[in-house]
C-alpha cells in the first residue's frame, strides 16, 4: 500500500491485491462497514412493510422504485459536478453521511410513507456518493487490473452485506426463532445497532482516502448530461442497460416470494447470507478474469444466468428451491456488478467519467420504479384487477434479460477492451 497520491497514469507495477492502490483498500473498507449497516435492516424492511404496517405489494413495490429512482437524478449530478471540480473525496464523504444519519429514523416509522421518506433520504445519499466513489476508484488504478479492483470493492461489500445478515440472523433467532413474520421490537433492536458500523464507514473514507487529481480534471468545457459526445460503446449500452434493469425488480419481491413458499424470517436471513457468500466468492475472480477476456463476456453470461434463475424463481414450488436458487443468484451479481462498472471505466475517458458513472447508476435507479411498480402490479393486481400471480415478475424479468442479451451482442459496437487486447 503505497503513502502517495497515484496518477492514474502512473504504471503500475503488475501484482496482487497487495499492490492495488490505498484508495481502493480505504472505499472497500468503507463498502464492507456500510453494509454491514445496511444489510441488517435493508433486507427486512419488506417484511417490516407487510408483517408490520400491513403493506400491500403494490405499495412495497412503490416505496421501493421511488427510493431508488428519485435519488437517480442526483447521481448524474453528483457525478458531473465531481467531473466539473475535478475531485471526487468530498462528494463521496457526503454521501455516506446522509445515509448514516437517515438511518436512526426507521426506529420511529410507524406507517410505510414513514418508510418511504426514510429510504428516499438514505438512496439521496447514495445518489451523491455512488459516482464520485466508483470514479475515484476508477482513477486510482490502470486499466491493466482495473476489473480487479471493482471485483474486490464488490466483494468488500457484498462481504459485509453477509455479516449485516448475520447479525440480523442472530438477533431474529433469538428474539423470535422460527417465527414466519417479522416484529417491530426485533426490527428497532437492528435499526440501533446497525448505526455503529455507519459511523465508522464514514470515519474511514474521510480519514483513509486521498484524493487523486485527474491529468484532464477541471477541463474547459465540462461533460454534457446527455449521451452526446461519449463512445458509441456507452451510448448503445446504456438503453440496453435500461431494457434489462425494467425486468429487475428490487430483490424484496424475492424476499416476499420465499415467505410465500413458506420460509421462516431465520430461514430468508440464512438464505440472504448464502447468497452474500457466493457474491463475494465470484466478485474478484470474475473481475480478474475480465481483466483476461474482456468484460462483454462476463456481463452477457451473467445476464443470461439471470434470466435462467429468474425462470426458476418463477417455477419453483417449495422453500429450498427459492434457498437454492437465491444463492446462485449470486454468480449473476458477481459476474456482472463489478464488471459492468470497470466496462464502463473501459469505454469513457477520465474527464467523463464522474458524469458516465452517475448516467449508468441513474439508469438503473429510474428504471428501478416502473420495474418495481410492473412487478407488484403483475403479482397482486390494482383495485378489481387481481393480477397473474408470484410467478409473473419473474417471467417477465427473465423474458426481459433474454431481449436485453439479443441486442447486447448484436447492437452494442463488438470492440473490445484495450485491457483484453493486451492479454491476448
Amino acid at each position: 500500500m503505497t503513502s502517495h497520491s497515484q496518477s492514474p497514469e502512473t504504471p503500475i507495477v503488475p501484482g496482487g491485491l497487495r499492490s492495488l492502490p490505498r484508495n481502493v483498500w480505504v472505499v472497500t473498507i468503507t463498502s464492507f462497514l456500510t453494509d454491514i449497516s445496511t444489510d441488517m435492516i435493508a433486507n427486512l424492511i419488506p417484511l417490516f412493510l407487510a408483517n408490520v404496517l400491513g403493506a400491500k405489494t403494490g405499495i412495497i413495490g412503490l416505496i421501493e422504485g421511488i427510493a431508488e429512482s428519485t435519488a437517480s437524478l442526483l447521481k448524474v449530478l453528483s457525478g458531473q459536478l465531481s467531473d466539473r471540480i475535478g475531485k471526487r473525496k468530498g462528494l463521496t464523504i457526503a454521501g455516506y453521511s446522509i445515509s448514516t444519519l437517515a438511518k436512526p429514523f426507521l426506529y420511529f416509522a410507524g406507517s410505510w410513507w414513514w418508510v418511504l421518506i426514510v429510504r428516499f433520504a438514505d438512496r439521496v445519499g447514495k445518489g451523491v456518493r455512488t459516482a464520485p466513489r466508483d470514479a475515484l476508484v476508477a482513477n486510482s488504478i490502470d486499466e491493466k487490473r482495473r476489473g480487479l479492483a471493482f471485483g474486490l470493492h464488490r466483494a468488500g461489500d457484498t462481504a459485509g452485506a453477509m455479516i449485516g445478515l448475520l447479525i440480523a440472523l442472530g438477533v431474529v433467532w433469538a428474539t423470535q426463532s422460527g417465527s414466519l413474520t417479522l416484529e417491530r421490537a426485533t426490527f428497532q433492536r437492528l435499526v440501533l445497532i446497525s448505526i455503529v458500523p455507519a459511523v465508522l464507514a464514514v470515519l474511514v473514507l474521510a480519514l483513509g482516502a486521498r484524493e487523486i487529481q485527474s491529468p484532464e480534471a477541471k477541463v474547459a468545457e465540462p461533460p454534457s448530461l446527455s449521451l452526446h459526445g461519449f463512445d458509441r460503446r456507452f451510448r448503445c449500452f446504456v438503453p440496453v442497460l435500461f431494457l434489462f434493469t425494467l425486468g429487475n425488480s428490487a430483490d424484496a419481491f424475492l424476499i416476499l416470494r420465499a415467505q410465500e413458499r413458506g420460509l421462516s424470517v431465520v430461514g430468508m436471513l440464512g438464505m440472504l447470507a448464502t447468497f452474500n457468500l457466493v457474491y463475494a466468492l465470484i466478485s474478484g475472480p470474475a473481475g480478474a478474469l475480465s481483466d483476461k477476456i474482456g468484460r462483454r463476456k462476463l456481463i452477457i453470461g451473467g445476464w443470461l444466468a439471470y434470466g435462467v434463475l429468474y425462470l426458476g424463481f418463477a417455477l419453483a414450488m417449495t422453500a429450498w428451491q427459492i434457498w437454492l436458487l437465491y444463492a446462485l443468484y449470486g454468480i449473476y451479481y458477481g459476474m456482472v456488478e463489478g464488471v459492468a462498472k470497470a466496462y464502463v471505466a473501459d469505454i469513457v475517458p477520465h474527464q467523463q467519467r464522474g458524469t458516465a458513472y452517475g448516467i449508468y447508476h441513474a439508469v438503473i435507479g429510474i428504471a428501478a420504479l416502473p420495474a418495481s411498480l410492473i412487478a407488484g402490479l403483475l403479482w397482486q393486481g390494482l383495485g378489481s384487477w387481481q393480477g397473474f400471480g408470484p410467478q409473473a415478475p419473474f417471467l417477465f424479468g427473465a423474458m426481459l434479460a433474454l431481449v436485453a442479451v439479443i441486442l447486447f451482442v448484436v447492437w452494442v459496437p463488438c470492440v473490445e477492451e484495450k485491457t483484453a487486447a493486451r492479454t491476448q
